[in-house]
Order: structure tokens, then sequence, then C-alpha cells
């Protein structure tokens, strides 16, 4: 059979098809918005409703808070290496960084998932935005594919032209919002609330900065970093204008020896309290003028 008369063929019996249905009066159902297949399968993706996750540790609302981010969840497994899936990883990360915060106590929790969960990016910075979050950080691993002699963490914050960029975004959608990180843009033209929202996010990006220099300092021989470890890059989940925020990728699951540390509960727990330590002394360093101005009154 020769490619024409295949194509004439893919061509003419649906014609025929429709014809002959058209001429015997019979209806062919068409898949259209609102049936109940169509939106099982397009929408219904385990797709969650935007819902803010609980605030756990102390009841006073003045005690700083921290979203906890572990990436991926559901059916996005992140990356794979050897069956170890970072979605996994990554939430027994997490989750032992908020115990042990919780068990310290004095610092608020917040888990964007604290389950097999899909949670679509976009949702996760604003979750931290809603709560009223004083601290961000997302916690994923990484695939060199493969490269498997590439290993490491790394510490991403927002690159300056990500910065603007978002910027520009933000004052778009939220133009009439009453204040961002204390700069007031309500009733401001677009132009001015982007330059606004802008100066909100170079006072962020510095505080993730130093953030990003704590994890750096904390896990100096605890856990292995990447030869670049600091970078910036423009990722959604860094891009909330008011909350500082950090992406942390704990190592290469490509990687033999990563992998290795990723899958035990002591390598996870050894990521996890060099998070856990950076941000206590994050905060601890907010909280100590605030100390010392009261002591001097």
């Amino acid at each position: 059979m020769s490619i024409r008369t295949l194509l004439l063929l893919i061509v003419a019996v649906p014609a025929l098809l429709l014809g002959g249905a058209f001429v015997l009066g019979l209806k062919i159902p068409v898949p259209q918005w609102g049936r109940d297949y169509v939106l099982s399968f397009l929408v219904n993706q385990d797709v969650p409703d935007f819902q803010l996750p609980e605030v756990e540790g102390p009841s006073d609302p003045s005690r700083p808070l921290v979203v906890i981010d572990a990436g991926h969840g559901g059916r996005d497994y992140g990356a794979v290496g050897d069956n170890l899936r970072e979605k996994d990883v990554v939430l027994s990360i997490a989750s032992i960084v908020r115990d042990i915060l919780l068990d310290a106590g004095g610092i608020r929790v917040a888990m964007t998932r604290d389950g097999d969960d899909l949670v679509p990016l976009e949702y996760r910075p604003e979750i931290a935005r809603e709560l009223g979050a004083d601290l961000f950080i997302s916690i994923h691993a990484d695939s060199a594919g493969t490269y498997s002699d590439v290993s490491g963490a790394s510490i991403y914050t927002l690159s300056s032209e990500a910065s603007s960029e978002a910027a520009a975004r933000f004052a778009s959608r939220e133009n009439d919002a009453d204040r961002v990180n204390g700069i007031t843009i309500e009733g401001q033209s677009e132009e001015v609330s982007a330059i606004l929202v802008e100066l909100s996010q170079a006072r962020t990006q510095e505080e993730a900065a130093e953030f990003a220099s704590l994890i750096a300092r904390e896990g100096e021989g605890e856990i292995a970093f990447h030869p670049s470890a600091r970078r910036s890059a423009a990722l959604i989940v860094l891009q909330a204008p008011d909350v500082p925020s950090v992406l942390f990728e704990s190592g290469f699951v490509s990687n033999d020896t990563d992998r290795a540390r990723l899958s035990t509960d002591e390598g996870q727990r050894q990521y996890a309290e060099v998070l856990a330590q950076a941000i206590r002394v994050y905060f601890a360093r907010r909280t100590e003028p605030r100390a010392s101005e009261g002591a001097g009154q």
C-alpha cells in the first residue's frame, strides 16, 4: 500500500462514517467541556484546592514562622535514581526539620505538604505569603543523568534579573494590594508598583542571601557541598516579594555517594539538622536587636 493510498484512507474513512451517521440521523457523542469523563481526565489529576496548611508550634503569632516546602509530590516524582524518588526523600528531610524545630520550641512551622500530595508550583510561595511567613525554604534533590560523578548540595536564591521580572508580574497581578513588605502599593500605577515591589524584593533577597550563607556555614564539615554550591536562578518558588526564600538541593540521586546518604535515616537527619540549625540562627539574629532595645529601656 502506497503512502498516498494510506493517507486517503485516513481521511476518507472518518468522513464516510460521519456522512453515514448524518444520513441515518444518528448522533455521535463528542467530548465537551463540562462532561464528567472529560473533566476527570483533564482536571482531576490530584491537583488540590488552594488550602492553607496548619501552623504548628507556639500559639503566639509574634513568634517567627518558617514554611518548609518538600518539592514535588503525587504523580510528580521529581528526580529518580536507582528507585530512589526525590519526592520521598525531600518529604522525609522536611518532616525531620519540622520535628527538630518543634521540639526545640520558639519557632512556628508550616509544611506546604506533609503527605504524598501534588501541590502546584505557584501555590507553594503563595502559601508562605498568605500565612505571613518570615522564611521559606524549598527542599529538593537533583539528578545529573549519566554524569554520575556530579555530587553535593547546592543553595539557590533568586537571581536579580528574575527578581525584576517577578516584580513586574506581581505588580501587574496585585496592583491593588495593601502593602508588600511594609511598602504601600495601593492605588499606584503599574509602573510605580513594580518599582516598589522590586525595592521590597531587594531587601528580601538580602535576607535570603544571609540565610543561604548560614546553611553553607552550618553545613561545613557536616554535609558535602557541590563545588559551586551558591547559585541564583529564576525559580518560581523563590519569587515571593516579601518572604526571604531559599531552595536547597540536598544532593544528586544520580550519584552513588549522595544517593546512599539520602536514602538512610542517618543521612537524611544530617541534612535536616543543618537546615534546622541555620533556621534557628537566622531567627535568633532577628530577635537580638529587639532584646537589646528592650534591655536599654
